[in-house]
């Protein structure tokens, strides 16, 4: 058992008797104080069935595939009935909306308990679609088939590119229609997190909370996440600094592959560092830092190229919230906290930096690094290069590919990387191997996930979807396999929109 400095929240480790499915479940969120959750009662649905199940993550979790399959299992993904030891709750949490300040909460989530692994690693189990809360704010609480298997797909996508993120083990429909622009089949869908702590919580505890309680989130979060810096001179400027280290690795992972979160409200932000809440996401096709997806982003505020910008302006309301604990002195804490703040777009750009060297294939640092990566992508800007296939055709050599094959200012390029490849003492074919391994054949991209969307909830066509989950659970195989997934879509008169369903 341990003890969290500072409170008396403590955290069980005692294993309890594992049901026949594994569940093995621990609640340590709901020993914080009450008015951080609401619990909740199941909200049944009329007949759940298993639509898809994550075979891979349930072995991790330490559970049995096939226990999973039992209609006493689906109904626990369906929220009717629940584990021994689960406690479901719907968490309370706040936060800027598009930069407007709100209450907020699980609105249609619960968590139904914490999953303690076999090698005693802890995950958030929550149920997403379940039903309403206290939080849901006039809504239903209830989710469409769409977009459940969307975050599905977008989620083990963004896992297999090897980017900090929330997971999916399970789809179940509800046998049930609800209604948006029209009637929709119902579904809920199964997260792994770990652990489901916002932004927006900090936020909820500084402003509709108490300073006590705001102490115990962060003692809190801390045992959890970054048991480490428990015994730091100043363990809650550590916990600061902690979380924009994670961040700005996040954010610059994102950037590398042109992943487009859509929403990054600060309710979105997860203090672990994960991707989380998956509604209006897209991956990017031509390159194009303006690009947005979301049908109510109609400012960009969250376009792709203003993603690190809005991290470092959650990051600042995240560290406003602390302040009480950085120190007594309120001008101090302050200046604490800005000094921490403005170190954030340093780290960010020296993760994208490097990241986007491995691209090049280039192993060490050269000050002329950042123009060599700016003039490709202005190139790419110049000419709409898709983004994805721009460095796979680098990577394999294939020049003739590119939109700006030929041109002057792209043959300058390629002999001023060309000259910088030389300038390292590895070899053309380890640069080579960097780039196949820093640079996915495929992506999740938009109309192959539409495709599988449209097959699944319209002819319940589920095999579409399945082989695309197989082609992007391994991006950097560079398979013959993934070669008609790389393909772009028809083009359009209409730009691409998505909706936040999720």
């Amino acid at each position: 058992m341990k003890i969290v400095r500072g409170c008396e929240f403590v955290l069980m480790e005692e294993q309890y008797k594992l049901e026949e499915a594994g569940w093995n479940f621990d609640n340590s969120y709901n020993r914080l104080p009450n008015s951080f959750f609401s619990r909740m009662s199941p909200n049944p649905v009329r007949d759940p069935k298993l639509v898809i199940l994550n075979g891979s993550l349930a072995a991790s979790l330490g559970l049995d595939l096939q226990e999973l399959q039992s209609e006493k299992n689906v109904s626990v993904f369906a929220g009717n009935q629940f584990p021994d030891n689960a406690s479901p709750l719907a968490q309370a949490y706040a936060g800027h909306q598009f930069g407007h300040f709100t209450m907020l909460g699980d609105g249609r989530a619960l968590l139904i308990g914490e999953q303690i692994t076999p090698e005693g690693v802890r995950y958030d189990i929550q149920l997403k679609g379940s039903g309403r809360t206290p939080y849901s704010r006039g809504g239903d609480g209830r989710a469409a088939l769409g977009p459940m298997l969307r975050e599905y797909i977008i989620s083990e996508a963004m896992y297999a590119l090897g980017i900090p993120t929330t997971r999916s083990l399970a789809v179940v429909t509800t046998g049930e229609s609800i209604i948006r622009e029209t009637y929709l089949p119902g579904a809920i869908l199964t997260r792994v997190a770990n652990s489901h702590i916002r932004v927006g919580t900090f936020q909820y505890a500084s402003k509709l909370s108490t300073e006590e309680n705001l102490k115990i989130l962060a003692d809190y979060t801390i045992n959890r996440h970054f048991p480490e810096i428990g015994l730091s001179e100043n363990r809650y400027l550590s916990l600061l600094l902690e979380v924009i280290n994670r961040q700005a690795k996040l954010i610059a992972k994102w950037q590398l592959v042109g992943f487009i979160h859509g929403v990054m409200n600060t309710d979105n932000m997860s203090i672990s560092g994960e991707t989380i809440d998956y509604g209006p996401c897209a991956f990017m096709d031509t390159y194009n830092p303006a690009t947005v997806f979301s049908s109510i982003d109609t400012r960009g505020r969250y376009a792709y190229g203003n993603q690190p910008y809005i991290a470092s302006w959650n990051l600042a309301r995240f560290a406003e919230t602390l302040l009480p604990l950085l120190h007594e002195n309120e001008e101090k804490a302050l200046v604490l906290a800005q000094d921490a703040i403005a170190q954030f777009t340093d780290l960010y750009q020296a993760n994208w930096l490097a990241g986007m060297r491995t691209k090049l294939g280039i192993f060490n640092v050269e000050e002329q690094d950042e123009d060599l990566v700016k003039d490709l992508l202005k190139m790419m800007e110049k000419y709409q290069a898709d983004f994805t296939n721009t460095f796979r055709s680098l990577t394999f050599d294939r020049k003739e590919d590119l939109v700006f094959f030929g041109k002057d200012e792209f043959n300058q390029w390629a002999e001023l990387w060309q000259a910088r490849l030389q300038r390292q003492q590895e070899s053309k074919e380890a640069s080579g191997q960097l780039m196949r391994e820093s640079n996915p054949a495929v992506i999740p991209r938009n109309h192959r996930v539409e495709e599988a969307l449209d097959a699944a909830v319209n002819e319940g066509d589920f095999g579409v979807m399945e082989r695309l989950l197989e082609v992007v659970s391994n991006p950097y195989a560079h398979t013959e396999k993934q070669a008609e997934y790389c393909t772009l879509p028809v083009p359009s008169d209409r730009p691409y929109r998505t909706f936040c369903g999720t």
